[in-house]
Formats: C-alpha cells, sequence, structure tokens
C-alpha cells in the first residue's frame, strides 16, 4: 500500500513543477510579458493630483501669459522673416500655446464641462492674440515676403499628423510624472510647431493672400486637434478620476456631452488623417510617374510639386527641346494606370524644337542689334537737339538778363537825367549780307526845348556809362522821332 504523501514531499513537487512550468515555452512568455509590463508601465509613476493642477494651471491666456505669447509670437515671426530656424526654435521654447490645446483634451476625458469652457475660450484668445500680432509685424512693408519658411508652413502633410499626434502623447506622458519631464516638454514645443503655422495664417492676412491663411491655420487645427486628442487617450488610459457632479442627471447629461464631443473630434481626426494619408499617396505616385519621364529623357522645366494638382487630379509638363507626337503623349497616358492614377487628367505643353529655338533666338538677335542702331541714332540726334537747346537757353538767358539789368538802372538814368522825359531799349540785327551784327539801340527823348549840344553831350556821356553799367557793347544812342 502507498504510503500517504507527506507536506514536504508536497512542497517539493509543487516547487519542481513550477520550476518545469518556467522553464517551458508557456513559462517564457510570462516572464516576457511581465518584463514588458514592468519596461512599459506607466500608471504606477502616475501623479494624478500634480497633474490636474498643472494642466489647469496652463489654461489661462490673461496677464503675463498673454505678453509671453505675443512676445513669442513676434520673435518668431521675425524668424520666419529672415528664414531663421535658431530663432524659430527659440520662439517656440519660451510660447505658452500648449496650455489651452492640453485642457481640452483633459477636460473632455475627465468630463469637466467648466475647464472645457474656459480651455475654449483661451484657446480662441490665443489664436486672436497670435493672428493679431503676426498680421502687426508682417503689415510692414519690409517685412512682407514670402520667404521659404513662410512657404513650408501653407500645406499640410499626413506627416505633420502623426507628429503632432506622437508629441502629444509624449507631452501628457511627461506631464503626469512626478517630477514633469521639462526637456521632453521642450522638444514636444519644438517637433509639433504650433507657432510657425499661425505666424503665417497672420502673414496671409497681412498680405491679403488667403490661400496662405487658409492652409496654415489648417496645419494649425490639425496640430492642436490631434494633441488633444493624444491628451484625451493618455488621460483615459492612466484613469484620471471622473468630474463628480451632486446631480446625478447633470453628471449624466455633461457625460454625454462631452463623450459627444470627444467623438467627433475622434472622427475628425480619423478623417483629417485619412484624406490626408490619401493626398500624400497620390503626390508619391504622381512624383514617381514623373521621374520615370524625367529618366526616360523627358525635359519637364517644372518642379514636380508644381505640376502635381491633387485637387483637380491633374498633371501638368511644361516640354521644351524636343517635340513629341500624340503616340507619345498616349504612351504616357497609359502609364497613368499603371502607376495607380487613374483618373488623372495628363496635361502636356510642348515647346518647340532646338532648330526652331535657335532661329527664333536668331531673329530676337537680330531685333535687337537693329533696334540698338535705332536707338542710337535717335540718342544722337538728342545729343545734337540738347546741345542747340543749351546755345538757344544761353541767348535767352543772355537777352533776359541784359532786360533785367536795363529794368534795374532805368531809377539810376532818371536820377541822372531829371529832364529825360523817354527812354526805349532794342536790339536791331544789321547784316551787309556777309555777316550779321547785333546792335543795342537806346531811344531818349528829351525836352524840345533842351540845347542841341546839351543833348548831344548827355547822349553821349549816357552811351559811355551804360556800356559799362550794363556790360553791352556796341550801344548807339537815337532819339525819338
Amino acid at each position: 500500500m502507498k504510503e500517504k504523501e507527506t507536506t514536504s514531499d508536497l512542497e517539493n513537487r509543487l516547487d519542481e513543477q513550477a520550476v518545469q512550468s518556467v522553464h517551458s515555452p508557456r513559462g517564457y512568455f510570462v516572464r516576457l510579458k511581465d518584463f514588458l509590463y514592468e519596461v512599459l508601465d506607466l500608471k504606477h509613476s502616475t501623479d494624478l493630483e500634480a497633474t490636474n493642477n498643472l494642466i489647469l494651471e496652463g489654461i489661462s491666456m490673461k496677464g503675463h501669459t498673454a505678453w509671453i505669447l505675443i512676445f513669442s509670437i513676434f520673435i518668431a515671426s521675425i524668424g520666419l522673416n529672415v528664414s531663421s530656424t535658431a530663432v524659430v526654435i527659440g520662439a517656440m521654447l519660451i510660447s505658452p500655446l500648449m496650455g489651452p490645446i492640453l485642457g481640452i483634451g483633459f477636460s473632455l476625458a475627465i468630463n469637466d464641462v467648466e475647464t472645457l469652457k474656459k480651455s475654449l475660450t483661451n484657446f480662441a484668445i490665443m489664436i486672436a492674440l497670435g493672428l493679431m500680432t503676426s498680421f502687426v509685424f508682417f503689415s510692414i512693408p519690409v517685412f512682407n515676403d514670402a520667404t521659404p519658411e513662410l512657404l513650408a508652413r501653407t500645406k499640410p502633410d499626413v506627416r505633420d499628423v502623426l507628429i503632432a499626434f506622437i508629441g502629444g502623447l509624449a507631452l501628457i506622458i511627461a506631464i503626469s510624472r512626478p517630477r514633469p519631464q521639462f526637456n521632453t516638454i521642450a522638444g514636444v514645443a519644438i517637433a509639433t510647431a504650433l507657432m510657425p503655422p499661425l505666424c503665417t495664417a497672420g502673414f496671409g492676412l497681412a498680405t491679403g493672400k488667403m490661400t496662405y491663411f487658409g492652409g496654415a491655420m489648417f496645419l494649425f487645427t490639425i496640430n492642436s486637434i490631434f494633441i488633444a486628442f493624444a491628451t484625451f487617450t493618455i488621460t483615459k488610459y492612466l484613469d484620471f478620476p471622473m468630474k463628480q457632479y451632486l446631480n446625478e442627471a447633470k453628471r449624466r447629461r455633461i457625460a454625454q456631452i462631452a463623450s459627444a464631443l470627444a467623438f467627433v473630434i475622434f472622427s475628425f481626426s480619423i478623417y483629417l488623417f485619412y484624406e490626408l494619408f490619401v493626398q500624400n499617396q497620390y503626390r508619391s505616385r504622381a512624383n514617381d510617374f514623373l521621374n520615370e519621364l524625367r529618366k526616360e529623357g523627358v525635359n519637364n522645366i517644372r518642379d514636380n510639386s508644381e505640376s502635381i494638382d491633387y485637387e483637380n487630379k491633374k498633371i501638368e509638363i511644361y516640354v521644351f527641346g524636343h517635340i513629341y507626337n500624340e503616340s507619345d503623349i498616349a504612351r504616357w497616358k497609359a502609364r497613368l494606370a499603371e502607376n495607380n492614377l487613374k483618373g488623372t487628367d495628363l496635361i502636356v505643353f510642348q515647346g518647340q524644337s532646338n532648330t526652331k529655338i535657335r532661329e527664333d533666338l536668331d531673329a530676337v538677335k537680330s531685333l535687337y542689334v537693329d533696334n540698338y542702331k535705332l536707338l542710337s541714332e535717335k540718342e544722337i540726334s538728342l545729343v545734337s537737339k540738347d546741345q542747340r537747346i543749351n546755345e538757344l537757353e544761353s541767348l535767352i538767358k543772355k537777352y533776359n538778363n541784359a532786360e533785367l539789368l536795363f529794368d534795374q538802372v532805368t531809377d539810376e538814368i532818371k536820377i541822372n537825367y531829371a529832364d529825360l522825359e523817354q527812354l526805349g531799349y532794342a536790339k536791331e540785327y544789321v547784316t551787309n549780307f556777309d555777316k550779321v551784327d547785333t546792335l543795342n539801340v537806346i531811344l531818349v527823348k528829351w525836352p524840345p526845348a533842351k540845347n542841341k549840344e546839351d543833348m548831344r553831350q548827355s547822349e553821349e556821356k549816357l552811351k559811355l556809362w551804360m556800356e559799362a553799367r550794363l556790360n553791352i557793347r556796341p550801344i548807339e544812342i537815337r532819339r525819338y522821332d
């Protein structure tokens, strides 16, 4: 008869089974699962109360926070204007843009309607301050050039969605630790790049380029939504306590509202991601198609990005240097379907052949030479006319000066010759048919009772005085008839 198993034997047998189970495939799986859980676990080190307080404190866009936002927007606008990445990064590090966005995602996750209202209000204030500040800066004429840094923030990409969502996950995880990881927070602020598109939207308003405004605001909206969605997701995962209300009916109603808003944001986020993903895929396939044409020697003078029109499902290429026939173009169009671009319209704008281009260049060159000759002849004629005009102006000036001098000395003449009744001045042109002389004539009228000898002496004296006074020679004195 088998002896009854002792307690010690039972313990030894259980230990042997445990050792065998550890070394079994299932045992390895359990150990790996425990290890991964220990490595990736977030919940045990979450500081729920401190995280809640930190997020609530960062929502407000009033007082010093508003001024910090304004200054950071100015700095970012300057950085975008001079295409300085370092300046833009510095502006993003000091900006408080994340606060209201985190507040939106967090309040939706815990059913806190009051915090949600506050977050949405401050989010609107944040956008208004950002747009007004950048609008003021870019309204200054010397600062309204469209730099590459600005243009890079006018078209969202599917990668922007991934950056915003993953950055939002990292941000809320870093904030929820007992000691917030401020290096991570700063890195997320740079990576998600909320500020540059907001500044670009202000640039679009200031310059009247509404396409820039629309594209930049779309990018800003995408980043904001996915950061809020990431915050919502992690907050739910970390089991933050829900907002408690004394009125059960009110609690259910608020929970329903929060759930509905969360569903709308979630659905819109998925829709945006899908749309951008489809657009990115289309552009990638179109880019591959254009690169294949270039490898065949097709000289498209436009950049691939300029040739692709996703909205209208159209690809436009401008070809120079060779004339392609209809069969070539038909072959290209048939390859669109092979590149998963079915339904895309291929439009080919062809230039002229190399021979024709050279002929046109020669014609332009000849026309340039002919026009240059005409301009040279006209220039010579104009120079000659200018010289003649200058000579005439000198003569007119000389005559005008003489007349002005004569007008000035009449008072002096009247003092010296009190009995002189009338005085005249004229120029007389005299020729002997070989040359023309100019004679300055002074006309005088004396009283009838004046002695002839006195008149002759007075006239001789007047002649000498006026030649010296007016510096005009010769002068002839005549009497009025």
